[in-house]
């Protein structure tokens, strides 16, 4: 009984219960649906407030645009008025200039007929001028007894001895001016560069005298039946001569190289005791290979005197060989080196590339190490020579024209000339043979010789002066003048002579009477 009593109020709690959830759960559900509405309601009114607000910024908008479009248009509307305006000045304007134009060109119509008008009366008052010239003509030939060629034919000769005359006497007083101001500049400039360099001149000898220790080595030189005199002279290609001289023998040959070669050769063998002919021609061909070496050693120092650089191996090489070269008794590499320090100075003097004018001067005479392997001349092997090793277009052209071969296309050309005239013609520098001697006298006289009223021509100082005398009856004192100024031209064109030749002309009246 119990039992079904606590099962009873057991569920009788648990329906209770149940029944409050329920009431619990619908009185939150009413709470929600009314917070909601509240909130809808909330969301309502703000959207319908930013609707208003948003209205009236649209119409405020559009109120501001309608206002800003109509000042615009205002504006247009009164730029395009004054456009209209000016357009209409404009075509006012032109329609005056129309017709101002229009008078114009009646103007030009009536002063062009007018021109033609005077043009032809002109025309008819010339054509009577040149009758009456022709008649003038006619009565003056009658009246002078000379056609009008003639008289214009005496008119141009008289013309002309006057022009010459004052030729003359132009050319006389401007060459005596640009001779005075070019004599001192360049006498103040050679003097100072020949000051600043100053090198011993020593003419190369065609012999060489080789020392012995003893008379007996003589002896042993010529060998049996001179079987080592004849080697030596075979192989070296150079004469010996063995004479009373004590303790010395001769080497003679007009190649220095040869002579150097044999020297040290027979030093060698002097020194070596054993002297045969095979013992020559081993010495011989050691001594080649070593003289191979000291040619190298010579081109390097004169390209370390120089303080030259950037040359082939090669071209150092045939630089070393004009060591043994020699031109009239002059060493060709001492004079080379003199030619570039020279020209070094006076490129310095005159504002030129000091550097291209001594690679130059070095180089202008290289075609004579080898022009006796190679046929032509000196100056075209060099060329050649420069070419092949890449030397600049400037040193080129100088070595082409140091002897007028070719004309000078810079002033380091010109440098190079001067420098190597003034290294041949120092005194002492150079041997001359009497037939070359007599023979640029005589082709110095015969320039002279050859020019109208020339009596007599003198060619004195070793060719360094030439004396003109002329025939005073044709030539008078300013035709002397021009005398002097053809033989100078003729002697540059015609001639190759180091340093300078003074050109004298002498003309002179002598009245002789013997009283009786």
């Amino acid at each position: 009984m119990d039992i079904l009593l606590s099962i009873l109020l057991v569920l009788i709690g648990l329906f209770v219960g149940i029944i409050i959830i329920i009431v619990f759960n619908y009185l939150k559900g009413v709470s929600a649906n009314t917070k909601a509405e509240q909130i809808l309601d909330k969301a309502n009114k703000e959207a319908e407030k930013l609707k208003r607000d948003s209205i009236l910024e649209s119409k405020e908008e559009a109120h501001r645009l309608k206002v800003e479009l109509d000042k615009e248009i205002k504006e247009k509307k009164s730029e395009l008025k004054e456009t209209e305006e000016r357009i209409i000045a404009r075509e006012n304007n032109m329609d005056r200039r129309d017709l101002t134009l229009q008078n114009r060109e009646q103007a030009l119509e009536e002063r062009e007929n007018n021109l033609l008008q005077k043009q032809k009366e002109i025309q008819d008052e010339q054509a009577k001028v040149e009758e009456i010239k022709q008649e003038q003509l006619k009565q003056l030939e009658n009246i002078s007894c000379c056609t009008k060629d003639q008289a214009k034919d005496l008119v141009l000769k008289r013309v002309e001895d006057m022009m010459k005359l004052e030729l003359a006497t132009y050319m006389k007083e401007r060459e005596s001016e640009a001779k005075l101001e070019a004599d001192k500049k360049a006498k103040e400039m050679l003097v100072s560069c020949m000051q600043r360099y100053a090198s011993d001149v020593a003419n190369e000898q065609t012999v060489t005298v080789v020392t012995l220790p003893n008379d007996e080595m003589k002896g042993r030189i010529i060998g049996r039946e001179g079987r080592n005199i004849r080697t030596i002279e075979a192989v070296t290609g150079v004469d010996l001569i063995i004479d009373d001289t004590p303790e010395a023998i001769v080497l003679s040959s007009f190649d220095p190289y040869r002579r150097e070669v044999a020297r040290i050769t027979i030093e060698d063998l002097i020194k070596d005791g054993r002297i045969h002919p095979t013992r020559i021609e081993e010495l011989y061909d050691k001594t080649s290979k070593e003289m191979q070496v000291k040619i190298k050693e010579y081109g390097e120092e004169a390209v370390f005197q120089l303080g030259l650089t950037n040359f082939d191996v090669e071209l150092i090489e045939i630089i070393g060989k004009l060591h043994f070269r020699t031109s009239y008794g002059q060493n060709v590499l001492k004079h080379s080196i003199e030619v570039a320090e020279l020209s070094g100075l006076l490129a310095a003097e005159m504002g030129e590339n000091v550097v291209l004018a001594k690679r130059a001067g070095l180089l202008h005479d290289i075609g004579k190490a080898i022009d006796h392997e190679i046929e032509g001349s000196h100056v075209t092997i060099g060329s050649d020579i420069a070419r092949k090793y890449k030397e600049n277009d400037i040193v080129i052209n100088a070595i082409l024209s140091h002897h007028g071969d070719s004309e000078p296309t810079s002033i380091i050309s010109v440098i190079v000339a001067i420098a190597d005239t003034l290294s041949a013609s120092r005194p002492g520098a150079r041997n001359d043979s009497l037939e070359n001697y007599v023979k640029r006298l005589q082709e110095l006289e015969a320039i002279a010789d050859d020019i109208e009223g020339v009596e007599k021509t003198f060619a004195l100082q070793a060719g360094r002066e030439i004396r003109i005398i002329v025939k005073p009856d044709e030539i008078d004192d300013l035709g002397s003048y021009k005398i002097a100024h053809d033989v100078k031209t003729k002697i540059e064109d015609q001639l190759q002579y180091p340093g300078t030749i003074k050109v004298t002309v002498i003309r002179e009246t002598r009245a002789t009477e013997e009283a009786k």
